[in-house]
Formats: structure tokens, C-alpha cells, sequence
């Protein structure tokens, strides 16, 4: 079974989607963040990804608070990202009950860094994030893009063992038009043990299906939660 991860992003302390991860176009959702979170648990959801929009931006933690507060009030797995730039960071995240983290940035600028982070937390609490457009990796919080190659990017870990891998196609992502089925094929079939996790444009229960039927370990969802495109009850029936 798909793992279905809802994903939290916090921008000033409110949850927030952006589209195409721009920054000047963003949905402030008015729910409180920890009723999101609990009404999660109480479907069965069992992880959660919690995004710090704005340490993504400013490549350093701005709302570990947020973190600290999903971790210690509900019993959800969390795995962070956005801002995680030091071995400090790292440790902090964790410190303030992140149970895995998600990392791109870094992953693209300092391969040693991240490489020494799989070493000691272990493959199982780090997570690479590659994300892209039109084939090729977008980084710093999708700000910034590269000509370097998705797939040769992914194997580059993919060598060193790395397990998890979060994959978006940022053309997509808060747009709710079909995820990038196609690149997930081809990531599944060329790295085999590799835990893909899709993200982006996904719009209903039937992407979702879709995905499992591709085989890819877990899918992330965002918006089209929000906007009641994919519902509690569909998440719950989903994993039942």
C-alpha cells in the first residue's frame, strides 16, 4: 500500500501552498495547524511533511516552533525540511522531534555534507529531495534552477546508498493537473531500490492509485486536501 503523506507548509506561523513554489503566489490557509495535524491522526495518517517555507528561503530554521509543536502534541511521524543548511540545523531539527528530514539544497551544493549526513543519521532519517523541471534540478526552496541532469543527480546517491527520495516537478506542484507519471516511471525502473515518494499535482484518490500502480513508496498531498479535492473520509477508505 502507498504511504500517503499530507504535507504542512508553514509560512508566519499559517499554513500555506504556493504555486510552483512562488513565493508572491500563495493560499494562507485560516486552520490552526495542529487541528490540521490532529484531524490527520484521527484518519490514520501516520506521517506528515512539514515545510519551512520561509527557512527554505532564508537557507537557515525559522519555524522549528511549528515543528516542536506537530511532534509534541500529536503522536504523527514528522519529516522536515526547508532551511536545513548546517550540521547545526540538522541536529536542531531533530532536537525538536523531526523523526526524518527532507533536504535538497544542500544535497545539490555540498555532495560531500549531505553525503556525511546519510553516514550518521542513516539512510532511513535523511531524505533526498530532487526536485525539477523539465528535467533538471531546481534548488534553494525552487528558486533557483540548473542545468544539471535529474537523473544523473539522483545517481550520484543513488551509489551511496541513499533510500528515501522525494521527487516534484515544480511546473506542477499546487497545481492540481496530474502528477509527472512519466518521470516516476522511469525512476522506479532505472533505480530499483530506491523509496520514491511523488509530489506534486496531485489532484484526487485516482492519481493516487495511480501511483501505487506504478509502485512508488508514498505520495505527498497538499492542496487538493485543502481545497477538499481528496477528502479525510477518501484518505481513511484509501488506507483501509
Amino acid at each position: 500500500m502507498i504511504e500517503i503523506i499530507p504535507s504542512l507548509s508553514v509560512m508566519n506561523g499559517k499554513c500555506v501552498r504556493l504555486e510552483q513554489g512562488n513565493f508572491d503566489k500563495k493560499i494562507v490557509y485560516d486552520d490552526n495547524i495542529i487541528d490540521i495535524a490532529k484531524r490527520f491522526e484521527d484518519h490514520g495518517i501516520k506521517k506528515v511533511h512539514l515545510i519551512d517555507l520561509e527557512g527554505a528561503k532564508a537557507r537557515r530554521l525559522i519555524n522549528y516552533d511549528a515543528l516542536e509543536l506537530v511532534a509534541r502534541h500529536t503522536s504523527l511521524e514528522v519529516n522536515f525540511g526547508g532551511g536545513i543548511s548546517t550540521d547545526g540545523d540538522l541536529a536542531k531539527s531533530f532536537e525538536y522531534g523531526a523523526k526524518s528530514v527532507t533536504i535538497g539544497s544542500i544535497a545539490f551544493t555540498n555532495r560531500a555534507l549531505f553525503t556525511s549526513w546519510l553516514i550518521t543519521y542513516g539512510r532511513n532519517k535523511v531524505t533526498l529531495s530532487a526536485d525539477f523541471e523539465n528535467g533538471k534540478v531546481r534548488h534553494k526552496g525552487w528558486q533557483e534552477s540548473s542545468d544539471a541532469d535529474l537523473f544523473e543527480h539522483i545517481d550520484y546517491y543513488y551509489q551511496r546508498a541513499v533510500q528515501y527520495l522525494k521527487c516534484s516537478d515544480t511546473s506542477k506542484d499546487g497545481l492540481m493537473k496530474g502528477p509527472a507519471f512519466d518521470v516516476y516511471k522511469k525512476i522506479i525502473d532505472r533505480f530499483e531500490n530506491i523509496k520514491l515518494v511523488a509530489s506534486g499535482g496531485v489532484s484526487s484518490i485516482e492519481d493516487i492509485e495511480k501511483l501505487a500502480d506504478l509502485g512508488v513508496h508514498g505520495v505527498m498531498i497538499g492542496r487538493a486536501f485543502y481545497e477538499k479535492k481528496i477528502t479525510l473520509k477518501d484518505i481513511e477508505k484509501l488506507l483501509s
